[in-house]
């Protein structure tokens, strides 16, 4: 592991590597430590086992390595005696996302072609390459020899077995969350992954039928309801279920945020896998009280999910004011001054999708917003000079607490959700107090100042209520009732958790 910024990796580095005896100072001696544990490695397994060296190509990092360097390193470590060499992008501690949803696909294939021409050893790809459509095409166009995937394996265990019989629209896509993997794992819990549950549970949730096939009636297919359907058909139970309008809930709005597209990708799984599986999907039927009072159901399952919550503040309805989902599905009709009441991670999800540029959102305009220099002529593959584009939009996101904005959010996406947001300019203020709202905007106080936001549009993203009055009446004349997902508890509303407690419910049932 030669890359990330790990120990082999800060020795190569001069912003790191400090020594003043063989093992520093010229980049040959900085380089030693990696070339003598590979030939260490060669002694002892021999000249038919296979070494795989990641090597750091693209440090992303000032006083990172040059592309010279990391020519001259890649040839020394073919002659060390190394078999294949995969791409490492950036180190931990830089400050531009590298795996993340944000990043576009196979973005850094172009750094692994460049040093392609320079060596003879094969060469693998990394990094946000989810598909076998797209490990194709890099290999089709040169960009390397192999692809390296990890994610999507958690995502999809049957990946590969999936595209060899052409059947890539039953793979279930990484769409690079990190809240089922790396967020656990930091968390010191066990990896897993956000769209498949089952990942590293399968001895807990085996892959095998109920021993008695039952009827599942489902209320809401969001991703809880969705999870929770196709997991009870899979075992075997006969399933019914509703939604009021189309699948997806909540994650159809995530996906008209920038950077979360791919969040389609879940919903399009679901779907043709509950298609496969002969779900019953009775959409745009908002169900009422009489459609299951008499209805026979081994259980009823409610994944009605959350509406938007409505603070108590005077002027809460004047025209100016518009929950999260009325914003998000009705973009194109804010003005350019708008104030967005709550901080978490729907508030940032507004605050995004108003400062992204109306102009196509190319791989291209993404380098050169996170400052990396694919003529890679500098240190560390950066951009000397970034210039950040400011959004036409005054974007103002506000929060009661009196903490740093985003406090909660994902730790390995939270830091890139705030940073782009200062990058765009956008006011952030906690300790907020909300006054009134009228004709002149938004008043608050922020500390201790009365101040008037003069804004076009108010934005409510200060959390959710669960939708659950109709399980309570059913619960009531003692239908066999279950509730899940954001119905069952919309604080900190949470996608992970509402998949799992979809299938987990599936294997009670």
């Amino acid at each position: 592991m030669g890359s990330e910024g790990y120990l082999i990796n800060q020795f190569a580095c001069v912003s790191t590597n400090q020594r003043d005896d063989e093992w520093g100072g010229t980049f040959e001696n900085r380089i030693r430590f990696s070339l003598e544990i590979i030939r260490a490695m060669r002694r002892v397994v021999g000249e038919n086992f296979i070494i795989i060296y990641r090597l750091s190509m693209l440090d992303l990092k000032q006083e990172g390595s040059s592309w010279s360097e990391v020519v001259q390193h890649a040839k020394a470590i073919e002659e060390a005696g190394a078999t294949i060499i995969n791409t490492g992008i950036g180190w931990h501690e830089v400050r531009i996302p590298t795996i993340a949803s944000v990043v576009p696909a196979a973005a850094f294939s172009w750094v692994t072609k460049k040093l392609k021409r320079c060596i003879t050893i094969p060469l693998i790809t990394s990094n946000r390459i989810n598909t076998p459509e797209l490990a194709e095409k890099c290999l089709r166009d040169g960009d390397a020899d192999m692809v390296s995937m990890a994610r999507p394996f958690l995502a999809d265990s049957q990946f590969v077995n999936k595209a060899k019989n052409n059947q890539s629209i039953l793979i279930n896509k990484c769409i690079a969350c990190n809240q089922g993997c790396l967020d656990r794992v930091f968390k010191q819990q066990r990896a897993t992954c956000m769209v498949n549950p089952r990942a590293a549970y399968e001895t807990e949730y085996p892959d095998n039928k109920a021993k008695r096939q039952k009827t599942i009636v489902i209320v809401g297919l969001g991703v809880a309801g969705m999870s929770c359907a196709y997991y009870a058909a899979k075992r075997g139970h006969l399933v019914i279920a509703y939604d009021e309008a189309n699948l997806g809930g909540q994650f159809n709005l995530a996906a008209k945020i920038p950077g979360k597209e791919i969040y389609a990708e879940t919903i399009r799984y679901f779907e043709a896998q509950l298609s496969l599986l002969a779900v019953d999907i009775r959409r745009n039927h908002k169900v009422v009280f009489e459609d299951l009072r008499d209805m026979y159901a081994d259980a009823i399952i409610f994944a009605t999910g959350v509406t938007p919550k409505k603070p108590n503040i005077p002027g809460i309805d004047h025209f100016s004011v518009m929950d999260y989902e009325t914003a998000i599905n009705h973009k194109a009709e804010l003005k350019n001054r708008v104030a967005i009441i709550g901080a978490g991670g729907i508030g940032f999800d507004v605050a995004e999708m108003l400062i992204e540029a109306d102009t196509e959102n190319t791989v291209s305009r993404w380098y050169e917003k996170w400052g990396i220099d694919i003529q890679y002529k500098n240190r560390g593959g950066l951009l000397r000079d970034v210039v950040d584009h400011k959004p036409e939009r005054t974007v103002y996101l506000l929060q009661r607490k009196d903490e740093k904005l985003g406090k909660n959010l994902a730790r390995t996406t939270g830091w890139i959700r705030r940073l782009t947001l200062r990058k765009a300019g956008v006011n952030m203020l906690s300790g907020v107090s909300y006054e009134k709202i009228d004709d002149f905007g938004l008043h608050i106080v922020h500390q201790g100042n009365n101040e008037t936001l003069a804004v076009d549009h108010v934005i409510v993203c200060a959390g959710q209520q669960s939708e659950n009055a109709l399980y309570e009446q059913l619960r009531a004349i003692g239908q066999p009732v279950e509730i899940i997902g954001g119905a069952k508890k919309a604080a900190e509303l949470d996608a992970e958790t509402a998949i799992r407690e979809g299938m987990t419910l599936a294997y009670k049932l």
